[in-house]
């Protein structure tokens, strides 16, 4: 747990340094358990993005795009109301707890001043975020309700008294002495980490595990020393906001963990520009996975389905092969029908096709007369000669497919909430899904394409799935335009807006289109680029194939650290 209370205090204070005195100039609920705030402080624009997401609850300052829903939700609409155009006259904190409340002052429908209380609770799956009338303590409305079925001990219904969540009794570390803690420490009960968490207030086990990890043999002195040093730190501000890696895992903090030693760290200016390098994707592919789940696996269905047509089809291509053998047994047959008599069941004949000259023996349908049974021969040969060709289509168009399906799950993983859409109405435009009922028509919108910027400062459109695709290759981008994509590998088109880049501009669009491939994972990744007067869409073909000349291969690895800093806010 990462987001403790000791974290909400410093988040508490980078907020009120940068938007307490700020005015509420726009709310949107992007998501069901999301809320995006601009607060024009400072001079400038912030985003507050306040989640109570039950796996990414947070609160922070963003630099991030999210789309928003064309009808607001009643939350949101509630929370215009009552807050848009108001002042944030201060943050604070609930205690220790992991609870951050945003005192606001506004007007309301009769132009008289109200004051208002948005509480943030960061509680993981039972996260919330209240709005409270202050002058009465009373319920407007919350993202979650909880009624009294649900919490006998507190609910949280519109109209109902607002209450806090019951207190833990437990120590302020700020305040806490060294007697205090040795006190309060059974020392031959082991599991100080576990005491910690339990004595003191805002510790996270995260927290508690760093300050034993600090104390090493855990003395009673060097507890204590380990404990007040890293406090003293917290109490002064002096925070180091830092991202680490440890075996495919990922953690924060206020500062480098010395428990986890050998993981990678990347440090930050704030905490906010380190949430967002933690959460870069997280929360946008859980949604996806979500919303997307029905789909995805619905194209792993049809993959598997024509993968299992491939393997039949291999076996009758097998046994079609052998028209040959019919059209040698007709040949034999009508070289020897002077030795063969109506009513026979086999023939033995010298096959002179071969080198040895060795004896065949052709079997005969007794029914027939020998030119009959010679037709027979030759008959079948036609068959198979044509069953070939069909059975080879069925498996190039099978193969087609399967490459097909296995784009769109590659694009799946990659997807926006918005992507997902996307996916789908290709998917009923090509026959595969059931299309909606249909409303009036409209002008369909241009696919809205992912951009960024390189170090140069050239633009970098790309397409996170075939409706973008098509949209970037074939209208968006000029034909002198530099065009990239991972080799003989599904991943998105990628595009640089100028005929003319740098080698390292050609490089940092190749990481992006690698990363934006199947081979995201993988390191020394093939990309191919070409201009885009290069590169042709076939008659006929599925959303998103092309074919391509002229081109040149370069090797990258993709990495989320150049992803981020390319990224065009």
């Amino acid at each position: 747990m990462s987001f403790d209370g000791l974290f909400t205090r410093a988040m508490t204070n980078e907020l009120n340094e940068t938007i307490s005195g700020g005015r509420i100039s726009k709310i949107h609920q992007p998501f069901k358990n999301e809320l995006l705030f601009v607060i024009r402080a400072q001079g400038k624009n912030h985003k507050l993005l306040i989640s109570a997401h039950p796996t990414y609850s947070r609160v922070q300052l963003t630099k991030e795009q999210s789309d928003n829903p064309s009808e607001p939700p009643m939350f949101c609409m509630l929370l215009r109301k009552h807050l848009e155009g108001a002042i944030i006259e201060s943050i604070y904190q609930k205690d220790m707890e992991r609870i951050l409340v945003l005192e606001v002052k506004g007007r309301n429908e009769i132009g008289d001043i109200s004051y208002k209380q948005l509480v943030i609770e960061i509680m993981g799956r039972h996260s919330n975020i209240t709005l409270v009338d202050k002058e009465r303590s009373i319920i407007l409305d919350s993202i979650k309700h909880l009624s009294p079925a649900v919490n006998r001990v507190r609910t949280i219904m519109p109209g109902s008294p607002f209450e806090w969540p019951p207190e833990q009794n437990k120590l302020d570390p700020f305040k806490a002495d060294k007697d205090q803690l040795i006190k309060s420490i059974d020392w031959n009960a082991g599991k100080l980490d576990g005491q910690l968490v339990r004595i003191f207030a805002g510790l996270s086990p995260l927290f508690a595990k760093e300050v034993v990890a600090r104390a090493g043999l855990s003395t009673k002195e060097a507890l204590w020393e380990a404990f007040a040093d890293l406090i003293d730190k917290l109490q002064n501000h002096l925070y180091e906001p830092s991202f680490m890696q440890n075996n495919d895992k990922d953690f924060y903090y206020l500062f480098p963990l010395q428990q986890y030693a050998e993981a990678k760290i990347t440090a930050f200016h704030s905490l906010s520009e380190m949430l967002d390098r933690y959460y870069f994707g997280k929360a946008e592919r859980d949604r996806v996975k979500q919303q997307g789940h029905d789909l995805e696996r619905f194209i792993r269905n049809e993959k598997d389905k024509n993968t299992a047509k491939i393997k039949k089809l291999e076996k009758t291509l097998q046994q079609a092969s052998k028209g040959d053998q019919f059209q040698l047994q007709g040949e034999l047959l009508t070289a020897n029908l002077f030795a063969v008599k109506k009513g026979m069941k086999e023939i033995t004949v010298q096959n002179y096709y071969s080198e040895d000259n060795e004896d065949m023996i052709i079997p005969l349908d007794p029914r027939k007369t020998p030119s009959e049974n010679a037709q027979r021969f030759f008959t079948k040969y036609q068959k198979a000669k044509n069953a070939l060709i069909i059975v080879e289509e069925q498996i190039d168009k099978a193969e087609q497919e399967v490459h097909y399906f296995d784009q769109l799950l590659q694009q799946l993983e990659a997807a926006s909430t918005s992507d997902i859409e996307e996916i789908r109405e290709e998917l009923s435009e090509e026959g595969y899904l059931k299309a909606k009922h249909k409303k009036k028509k409209t002008k369909p919108a241009k696919p809205k394409l992912e951009e960024y910027t390189s170090s140069e400062g050239l633009l970098i459109l790309v397409g996170k799935n075939n409706k973008q695709n098509d949209f970037l290759t074939n209208r968006a981008a000029a034909r002198d335009d530099v065009w990239f994509h991972t080799k003989d590998i599904p991943g998105s088109h990628v595009v640089i807006k100028d005929p003319n880049p740098s080698q390292e501009s050609i490089i940092e669009a190749a990481s992006i289109a690698a990363y934006f491939s199947k081979a995201r994972s993988s390191s020394s990744v093939p990309v191919d680029f070409t201009k885009i007067r290069h590169v042709k869409k076939p008659s006929g073909a599925k959303p998103g194939y092309v074919i391509y000349d002229h081109q040149e291969t370069v090797f990258v690895t993709p990495t989320e650290e150049l992803i981020l800093k390319l990224k065009k806010n």
